[in-house]
């Protein structure tokens, strides 16, 4: 969004290193675009891992609450 309100006369750089780098406008837009759908892709992926796991969770709740069950029933019965 920054980069948007420059015009160019407005210098942009990069840091390499220690050192301040000049870069074109348009190549520090590319870059910083691709930087945004990486890390977009990778929130996405990181959240459909954790409704994975959220949905094993459940299934394991579900598996352990009739083992619980059963194991109740017996122990009622002997």
């Amino acid at each position: 969004q920054e980069l948007e309100l420059l015009d160019a006369s407005n210098a942009v750089f990069k840091l390499t290193g220690p050192v301040l780098v000049k870069q074109e406008m348009e190549e520090a837009k590319t870059t910083v675009g691709k930087r945004l759908a990486y890390i977009t892709g990778e929130i996405k992926r990181y959240e459909q891992q954790m409704q994975e796991l959220e949905r094993r969770s459940e299934q394991q709740r579900e598996t352990l609450g009739r083992l619980q069950q059963e194991l109740q029933r017996a122990q009622g019965k002997a």
